[in-house]
């Protein structure tokens, strides 16, 4: 893979309901625990739908744009894979496993450098590379991923908050990853899906009262996170984005996934004496005014450390190892 790194490299009920299944490999496919209740308004998801439109188009683009049988050669490296399917065939497995364009197509079209971000100001590449896969594994793995937790979420909370969650936690991702990682270039989505999983988890917390089995439901719901981001310490999988990401999206779960309190939403069909004086509870607003802030200070610090061309490592000495651990049979170069 040369030096590519792949970010990816990603209401119950009141009776209750089971929380969801694993994921497969290291990617959260599993449906999400979200259940809305019968007085909840259900919204029709398409911007669900439309990412992952966007994101198949987006790499046909790359493939036209690669146009292996032209620009490879072949001599050198071997032959492209699939051959048939034209200037859409792939590098050869040695320079892309998973089956996609070179590395230097992915940098053309917005693939996330630090260099050309911090030295030339191209800071859209934060959001660009958001919408670049490495390979036809990588582009599956990610929209299967995104289909299962993003549709039950806009299904739940309509397609603003989802959309707002999706993208910035996929910037967040990127700034994370272009802070810590100089050498290698990064792409995918797997920052914003990371988002999305964070928002799940602070979903469930600030919303605590309204739930059941909530602790089973939070047991399950850490340990499918804590895998997810314990494959993120393998070779030429940039955990710092899937970090980034989560983050980003677990704070914003709290701004914009609140619910009003059980005793609120059912008052019409409760005693007087039982009916919830207030909306949201006092930690509901105690998370929401902290999140607000440590969003604010977080961008305002990683972009500010970005621009002035600092390294996340020269801060923090140990913090390359949550990206990569080096082993006998792998070494990391990703600072």
């Amino acid at each position: 893979m040369g030096n590519r790194d792949l970010e990816s490299r990603g209401s119950w009920k009141n009776r209750g309901a089971p929380p969801p299944p694993p994921p497969h490999s290291n990617y959260y496919t599993s449906s999400s625990p979200y259940y809305a209740e019968s007085s909840e308004k259900q919204w029709t998801s398409w911007l669900v739908p439309m990412i992952v439109v966007a994101n198949v188009a987006m790499f046909i683009v790359i493939m036209i744009v690669n146009d292996c049988p032209k620009n490879h050669n072949s001599s050198l490296e071997g032959n492209c894979v699939a051959r048939f399917l034209g200037r859409l065939s792939f590098q050869p497995l040695k320079e892309n496993p998973l089956f996609g364009p070179s590395s230097s197509t992915l940098e053309k079209l917005g693939a996330l450098e630090w260099k050309k971000v911090v030295n030339e100001n191209e800071a859209w590449r934060l959001v660009s590379c958001i919408w670049l896969h490495a390979g036809v594994i990588h582009l599956l793995a990610n929209m299967l991923s995104l289909v299962f937790i993003g549709i039950r979420l806009e299904q739940q909370f309509g397609f603003a908050r989802v959309g707002v969650i999706y993208l910035l936690s996929g910037i967040g991702g990127s700034i994370l990853s272009t802070l810590f990682i100089k050498s290698n270039i990064s792409v995918g989505a797997s920052g914003a899906l990371f988002g999305l999983l964070g928002a799940m988890l602070s979903e469930l917390l600030t919303n605590w009262t309204i739930y059941a089995n909530k602790a089973a439901a939070l047991i399950t719901l850490v340990i499918i996170i804590l895998i997810n981001l314990a494959v993120g310490i393998l070779p030429h999988v940039d955990n710092f984005a899937h970090i980034g990401g989560f983050l980003t999206g677990f704070l914003l779960g709290f701004v914009l996934l609140i619910r009003p309190q059980f005793a609120w939403q059912e008052r019409r069909h409760l005693p007087v004496e039982a009916r919830g004086k207030s909306k949201y509870t006092l930690f509901q607003y105690a998370f929401w005014f902290l999140s607000m802030l440590l969003l604010i200070a977080g961008f305002a610090v990683g972009l500010v450390m970005l621009l002035k061309g600092e390294n996340g490592n020269d801060h923090c000495s140990w913090c390359h190892y949550l990206s990569c651990v080096p082993t006998s049979r792998w070494h990391c170069n990703n600072q």
